[in-house]
């Protein structure tokens, strides 16, 4: 299943995308797409419905919200050689593990601000993992998927003189307001067969900047859910962002090209959708 959720920030309401590209409402099937829902092995009960009966959204004017709101995200730092190699970083022996602000978190299509005082605002696409079930000391990393609920795009915006230049820990670099888009759609762990082959693309201004592909992650996506649940409990509706390949602006040559206002971001993921930000200032 693709779910996503429609309607103004604040105020958005359930739905599914069916084969067809139809949007479908699912009011009145749930309440909404959230932690409760998948505590409770909601898509379970939701992909024995009867989509083809479902009452079908007009899309005029529709905004895509996240798909939902998350309860944590946690992030995964230098998680692709080749990133690490373009920022000059050796490859980590361990996962390097950042927490990210939830209320980051925005629409695919909405707005990305410029933080007041920056002038090094980057972008990373990255696959988005969803927690469905409580993740605690897990064994192996069968276990560790089978927690899995499912996948979608985050494109983890970073302010790198906040993040690297200013001391102290990375959050305050990755915590600025709309600084996390994600979705459109939280796809179903079964309907990705394998995590770890999946291309990964972002475009500024119609710019090529990442074309990566999951498979060079350091640490694959089972591995990730398998190491933090010895450190932190992970809850349904928690996301991981797993990290991103080479192409940031913090990996180009001087004058690097940060994002300022104008600028339009596209990010895609095979088979989980496409984003596109237009950036603004705060």
């Amino acid at each position: 299943m693709r779910l996503l959720r429609v309607g103004a920030p604040g105020r958005e309401t359930p739905a599914l995308l069916d084969e067809t590209g139809r949007i479908r409402d699912l009011r009145g099937v749930i309440d909404d797409l959230d932690a409760a829902l998948l505590a409770d092995d909601g898509l379970s009960r939701l992909s024995a419905i009867a989509v083809d009966e479902l009452p079908v959204l007009d899309r005029t004017g529709l905004r895509v919200g996240p798909p939902l709101r998350p309860g944590k995200i946690v992030c995964i730092g230098l998680n692709y050689r080749d990133h690490a190699a373009e920022t000059g970083a050796p490859l980590p022996a361990e996962p390097v593990v950042f927490l990210k602000a939830p209320d980051t978190v925005v629409g695919p299509d909405d707005p990305v601000l410029i933080p007041r005082g920056s002038t090094k605002t980057d972008w990373e696409v990255e696959l988005a993992v969803v927690i469905g079930r409580p993740a605690r000391y897990l064994a192996d990393t069968e276990a560790a998927l089978a927690c899995v609920a499912g996948y979608a795009i985050a494109n983890d915006v970073s302010e790198r003189e906040f993040q690297l230049e200013r001391g102290g820990q990375w959050d305050k670099g990755k915590s600025c307001e709309t600084f996390n888009p994600f979705g459109p759609f939280l796809v179903t762990a079964d309907e990705v067969p394998d995590p770890q082959d999946l291309r990964l693309r972002l475009w500024v201004n119609g710019t090529p900047r990442q074309d990566g592909s999951t498979k060079d992650m350091v640490f694959p996506v089972a591995e990730i859910v398998r190491y933090l649940s010895h450190f932190m409990v992970l809850h349904p509706g928690d996301v991981i962002n797993t990290g991103t390949p080479a192409g940031v602006a913090l990996g180009q040559p001087d004058p690097k090209p940060y994002l300022t206002a104008g600028d339009v971001v596209e990010v895609e993921i095979d088979g989980l959708g496409r984003q596109r930000q237009v950036v603004a200032q705060a």
